[in-house]
Parts: C-alpha cells; sequence; structure tokens
C-alpha cells in the first residue's frame, strides 16, 4: 500500500530555516556570549530535535520542540520529580515555553547502546551494565509516586497495540484484516491489557532502553526521554530495558537479569511470586511490541523516518521466542511468524 506524502520538501526546509533563526535569536538571550557551536545530534522518534551546543569549554543540550506538535510542560513537571528523587536527569538551564525551547545541562554523549553494540563486550560487563540500570528502575520505584500522573489505563493500552493493527499490517503491509484474525486480536489485546491492569501500578518511565540512558564511570546512569511518564505496570520499565527493540540478548540472560530485578522487589511485593512475575513480564513484552512495531511503520509512512523499519523484525521476534510458553497467544504467534513476518521482508525489498 502507498502512502501519501503529506509534506511539500520546500515548505518543510523553508519551516527549518525559520525555526533555526528563531532559535539562535533565544540563544543570542540566554547564552553569556555569543561565541558558541551548535550541533544536531540524534534525535528520538518525535518533533522534538536535538543540539550539543559548547560554549567556554563547556557543553550543553538544546531541546527544539516545536509547540504546535509537542508541549514541554510534561518534560519539565517529570524533571523536577526524578531531581526530587535524586534520579540522574538533565537540569534545566533555560526556557522558553512558548517558543518551545529548553537548555539542559549535559551528561555526556555514549548511550548504553553504544557500550552494548561493542564487538568485544563481555557478558560480565553487559551484567554490570544492566546491573546498574535495574538499580536506577528500583530507585525510580521506591522514591516516586504516581500522584498526578495519566493512567496507564486499558484504553489507552488497547490503543497503543491498535498501532500493530493499523500502521503495521494495514497501512505498511497492506494486509485486510478477516473477521478471524479481528477476533484473534482483539481477544489478546483485551488479555494483555488485562494482565498488565492485574499488576501493582507505579511510576512507569515507559521508554526506559538502551538509547535513553547515558554511561558514565560512575555507574548511575543518565536517563533521558521521560516526559511521557505514566501510573502504570510494575514490569513495564524492566521489558522496555531488558526486552529491548534496539538489541537483543538471549533468552536465558533475559530471564536472568529479570530474575535479578525481581528478587529485589519481592522485599517489597512479597505478595508476588516468581511465576506470576514473569507471566506479568513476558505478556507485557507482547503489549509493548505489538505497539512498537506499529510506530516503527508508522515513523517510517508518516515523519519519514525509514530507518526504524530495520527495528520490526527483531521487535517481534520477542513475541515469537515465547513460543509454547503460553497457549492462550498461540495464535498470535503463528499469525506473526507465517504472516506478518514474511509479509514485512518482501515490503522491505
Amino acid at each position: 500500500m502507498t502512502h501519501q506524502n503529506v509534506f511539500d520538501p520546500r515548505t518543510m526546509q523553508t519551516r527549518m530555516q525559520t525555526r533555526m533563526e528563531t532559535l539562535h535569536d533565544w540563544l543570542a538571550i540566554t547564552m553569556p556570549n555569543k561565541n558558541y557551536h551548535l550541533q544536531r545530534i540524534a534525535g528520538d522518534a518525535s518533533f522534538r530535535q536535538y543540539f550539543r551546543l559548547t560554549q567556554n569549554n563547556q557543553t550543553f543540550i538544546v531541546m527544539d520542540a516545536p509547540p504546535e506538535q509537542e508541549d514541554c510542560k510534561p518534560f519539565i513537571n517529570i524533571t523536577k520529580r526524578l531531581l526530587q528523587a535524586q534520579i540522574n536527569v538533565p537540569k534545566i538551564m533555560a526556557q522558553n515555553l512558548p517558543k518551545g525551547f529548553l537548555l539542559l545541562s549535559d551528561l555526556g554523549n555514549i548511550h548504553y547502546f553504544d557500550q552494548l553494540k561493542q564487538a568485544d563486550i563481555t557478558p560480565e560487563h553487559a551484567t554490570a551494565l544492566y546491573g546498574n540500570a535495574i538499580n536506577v528502575l528500583l530507585k525510580l520505584h521506591e522514591r516516586l509516586n504516581t500522584k498526578g500522573l495519566p493512567l496507564y489505563n486499558k484504553k489507552l493500552l488497547i490503543q497503543e497495540m491498535d498501532l500493530f493493527k493499523h500502521w503495521l499490517l494495514q497501512e505498511y503491509i497492506g494486509i485486510a484484516l478477516t473477521k478471524q484474525i479481528q477476533n484473534i486480536l482483539d481477544t489478546i489485546f483485551n488479555l494483555l491489557a488485562h494482565e498488565a491492569l492485574s499488576q501493582p501500578q507505579i511510576f512507569v518511565h515507559r521508554d526506559y532502553h538502551s538509547r535513553n540512558l547515558i554511561w558514565n564511570k560512575s555507574g548511575d546512569p543518565g536517563v533521558l526521554d521521560f516526559q511521557d511518564a505514566v501510573a502504570g505496570p510494575i514490569t513495564y520499565d524492566l521489558v522496555s530495558l531488558l526486552k529491548d527493540c534496539y538489541i537483543k540478548w538471549p533468552k536465558q540472560q533475559i530471564q536472568q537479569w529479570a530474575n535479578d530485578y525481581f528478587m529485589q522487589i519481592a522485599k517489597y511485593h512479597t505478595n508476588i511470586e516468581q511465576e506470576k512475575f514473569m507471566r506479568w513480564f513476558n505478556l507485557m513484552g507482547v503489549q509493548r511490541h505489538l505497539k512498537a512495531s506499529g510506530i516503527f511503520a508508522r515513523l517510517h509512512l508518516r515523519d519519514h523516518k525509514s530507518h526504524y523499519l530495520q527495528e520490526i523484525p527483531r521487535t517481534l521476534s520477542y513475541i515469537i521466542d515465547l513460543g509454547n510458553d503460553y497457549p492462550e497467544l498461540e495464535e498470535l504467534i503463528q499469525y506473526i511468524q507465517n504472516q506478518v513476518i514474511p509479509s514485512i521482508s518482501r515490503s522491505n525489498r
């Protein structure tokens, strides 16, 4: 299926030039002097742009969040909460909300992903990195309450999984959903939402993975991209971290790291059995990976960020890896394995 290009390249270029001029005008007022260097750095899966600003041997991060597409207020609100909880997040040095600009402290330029993708990384090094990231998760869960956060309710959980149906199956692959497949998906979506809502509901970062964690020598990773935090399932952030859409580890290793986390939370949640926790963890992964595969297709079709297509097979492979572990997922797994993955391979040619 072809997807209409709604962007006029010339209009987009003009808007970007105007946006950069507005940014430089703000920085001219904000910075001590005008002698600075601005370098664009990799952004996230949103309309935000990021720049590293260097001045007098100091570096800062500039967030450019166009107000018509992005709201900086949640970022500012969650930043305050995380700093109060002594989580290593960027400090806000200056802001212009009407224009959508923030000047942030720079936590560094080495992401967890960069460390974990090294060819010579040892199992011990990887375990140490994930151990540090899990320690931050435990701090998030122990020190932060859910007051005022949006709820990760059934409606939102289902809406996220519908991204898989709409953007991946219908828009990208071009599959016409039969009534049988629609019924299978609806049944499984309801099951996954129920399992998510059965869990203890805590502070959830919502995008806690290797590209949103900054490595440093202290062992206290910097945390980024937390503005979409919600009150949600206790396994959600752990799934984001260990069943990462951008890097994959052997199933047994993932289970071991998940068990390390469980042993820590079991001290406080004494009513959670390990088998129940692992079921929550694995089914939460299915929900997240259905959502993520749909988002990657949308990023390609709507936002022209086609490099995200390469992440879809890995993302869906986590669902296939569950195999016969959960009989209630059998029809979904067979459908993804026999219909969706081959169709993606053909579409990517």
